[in-house]
Formats: structure tokens, sequence, C-alpha cells
């Protein structure tokens, strides 16, 4: 256990050195703690959902590794969610994707779901403080199997999957609506070629007017929001994906909706924090989807990297706190799944908490005055700055555990509950 004494001793020396250069931690860490990480409920079970006993299927993702403890039923789940929350500092939401439907074992069709089928979620929600976000699910379904949804060629298969989309959206203001906070929507599809196509724009076309159909419906936003996701590639779509990035930027500002930008969903060189400030210039308001790529999409856990650092620094630095929907998107199956959201989590928290502690005006007025020798020397000699004690203190008060403490309690959690699964 820690020593409460150690933790805030050390936290008074680190209060002085960010108050040196001008940065008041206390009010830092007052405004981390209202800014909401969405986590991603598929990360309990390898994007399994409870629709079917048969787990993930196509779709151009994968979840790898098989260590033991993955949830299997809707209680399981949360069950472990309540683990996970309970050792990350602040209040957070969930994003749940449409196959984690709770019916009792009753079978039902995705163009046919309901708010009715989610409510055991909205309830564990409101007991629970948590705002909740949602996704369609293009994926794992025999009307996808040939890796097209709503780009597809079949008006019938357009249509099943127009309506799985309305459906959903519904789903989604009901959240809104019980929660008393925005649910965002999401909106991501496998529809991609393997091999080179002949035509490009035909998809395209009808992707547009199938979304045009699913978004047709206006949905106040103080209860719903729509946002649109791209990708590079992916798994059976390696040469051709209908909804690219290019695609969804220009839908989503003709069409003012969210844009999702995934930090896996890109070219290897390219990095999703130098897109923040482009896109927030024309658009009101992005979904980030933090992953961490290794050599592309492969969903690691988050870590606490320069890209981490450099989403942070964009969001906190031109005050888009309120303009950015922060969310995680990762499912390694190779580890433990709770530990994996816990390490995530708190990674993304620590990286808005050090963007948190930067002298940002200071730093802003080097650049204007062309001062670019102290705007260096100032970002380096905050790298070194005491992070680490602020966050303990952050974690102590908000009664979560300090420093590695929260890996004794998952693994104990594991002898306990997820060893027996």
């Amino acid at each position: 256990m820690s020593n409460t004494s150690s933790v805030e001793k050390a936290y008074e020396l680190a209060k002085q050195r960010y108050a040196d250069i001008g940065v008041n931690t206390d009010q830092a860490m007052a405004a981390l703690k209202k800014i909401p990480i969405s986590l991603h409920c598929w990360q309990g079970d390898d994007v399994g959902g409870f629709e079917s006993t048969g787990g993930l299927t196509g779709g151009g993702i994968q979840a790898t590794g098989n260590y033991p403890g993955r949830a299997r039923t809707a209680d399981e789940l949360r069950a472990d969610l309540d683990v996970v929350y309970s050792m990350i500092p602040g209040r957070h939401r969930l994003s749940l994707h449409a196959i984690y439907l709770d019916t009792g074992g009753k079978k039902v069709e995705r163009n046919a779901i309901q708010p009715e089928h989610y409510a055991s979620w909205v309830h564990w929600a409101k007991s629970n403080n948590h705002g909740m976000d949602f996704n369609p699910t293009f994926f794992s379904h025999p009307k996808a199997a040939d890796g097209f949804t709503l780009a597809h060629p079949d008006a019938g298969i357009r249509k099943f999957w127009i309506e799985h989309g309305i459906a959903c959206r519904k789903i989604g203001e009901s959240f809104g609506r019980q929660l008393g906070t925005p649910c965002v929507t999401n909106v991501w599809i496998p529809d991609g070629y393997k091999d080179v196509p002949v035509d490009r724009f035909g998809p395209r076309e009808r992707l547009r007017e199938s979304l045009d159909a699913v978004f047709a419906e206006r949905i106040d936003p103080k209860y719903h929001l729509d946002a649109v996701e791209g990708k590079l590639f992916g798994i059976g779509s390696e040469s051709f994906v209908v909804g690219s990035h290019e695609f969804y930027l220009g839908y989503a500002l003709t069409r003012n909706v969210l844009l999702t930008l995934d930090s896996g969903h890109f070219h290897p060189t390219e990095v999703i924090s130098t897109k923040l400030s482009a896109v927030l210039c024309f658009a009101k308001e992005i979904l980030l989807h933090v992953s961490r790529p290794v050599r592309w999409d492969s969903d690691h856990v988050v870590a606490l990297d320069d890209e981490l650092f450099a989403i942070a620094q964009e969001i906190i630095r031109h005050g888009s706190t309120d303009r950015v929907h922060i969310g995680l998107d990762y499912f390694d199956a190779s580890i433990n799944r709770v530990a994996a959201w816990v390490i995530g989590a708190r990674n993304m928290a620590k990286a808005l908490l050090a963007a948190l502690l930067e002298p940002t005006d200071q730093l802003r007025n080097y650049e204007l005055t062309g001062d670019f020798t102290s705007r260096l020397a100032m970002l380096e000699e905050l790298k070194t700055l005491p992070l680490g004690a602020v966050w303990d203190y952050y974690c102590l008060q908000s009664g979560v555990p300090v420093g590695a403490e929260w890996l004794a309690k998952v693994k104990d959690y594991e002898a306990k509950v997820l060893s027996k699964r």
C-alpha cells in the first residue's frame, strides 16, 4: 500500500515546482476531473457480443490471444467494468456496441433492436452515474459475410443495414434522454475489396445515399450526436475501403455530423494528433477512438507514448475539451482484459493531466514573439517535471489505487472471479 503521507509530501514539492513556471496543479486536477473518457465494452470479451455464441466473425477486424477470463454474459461484463471504473480517477462513460444487447437469450434481428433490449445497461449506467455511447454493428452477420453492408450492390441488403443504423440512432437517443448526457453513436462499416476494384465511385455513391437515409430523421443534439469513422484498410479490404478518411471528412462537414478519428486507421507514418486542429477549423465536434497501432491498426493497449501526449496536448492547448469526445478502442486478448482497460484508461488520463500542467499561455507567447529557443527549452524542461507526483495525488484524492497498487487488486479479482470462468 502506498504511504499517504509520502504521496502528499511529494505532491507539495511538485506543486511548488509547477508553481515556479506559473502552473496551478490544483486547477489542473479540477479540470481533468471534468473530462470523461468513454471506455469500450468490447475489450472485455474480444468483440464477441451477446447476440450469439459464435463470437467475432469477419468485418476486417480480429482479436488475438486467448487469455482466460473473457466475459461471457452482460452481467459478467458489467462486473468486470465495475472493477475497472473503481481504478480510474474521474467520472467516465461506456461505449456499447449493438451486439451487446441483453435479451435473456431471445433472438432479435439487428434491424429490429429496440431501446428495451439495452434496459439493463441503462439501469447499470444510472446506478453508477456513467454516460453511454453507442455503435451499430455492421459485422459478424450473414448479411455482411461478403464484406459489404451500406454500400452493398443489393438494395435489399442495403435496406437491412439502413434499418439497423436507424434503430441504433433511436437507441442512442434513448440513452441520452434517460442518462441526461448526449450519446455519441458512431458508424463504422467494413465495406471494401480485397483486390483492386474497377469501380470506386459506385460503392461510395451508394454509401452516401445509405448514410443520408440513416441520418434522415433529425434528433435533438441535447440527447444524441452522430459520428462517422473512416479507415485506410482492413482484413479482407486491403485494396479498397469505401468509407475512407477523405470520404467521411467530406460527408461529416457537409452533413454536420461528427468525424471520428481513430489513431490506428491511417498510414503507419500518419498520426491523428496533427489532424485535430485542421478538422476543428471546420467541424463543430470530433470523436476520437484512441488505440495504439503497432505496424498499423493492431489495436494494442494504449501506452503513454509520444502520440498519446500529442493527442492530449492538441485537445488541451486549444481549449477543445467540449468539442472532442474521447473514447478508447482496442481489444487485447493476450493479457488480462481488466488490466488492459485500466492501463489504457489511466494512460489517457495521465496524458491529459500532463497537457493541463503545461504553461500554455507562456509557450504560445514564446511562439508568437519568435522566441523559438525558449519554446524548445521549456518544452524539454517540462518532460522531467514531477508529473507522477501530481498523478499519484490525484488518484489518492479520487479514492482510487495509487501507482501500481491497482495491479494487485486486478490479480486478486482474476484469482477469485476471472479464473473461475
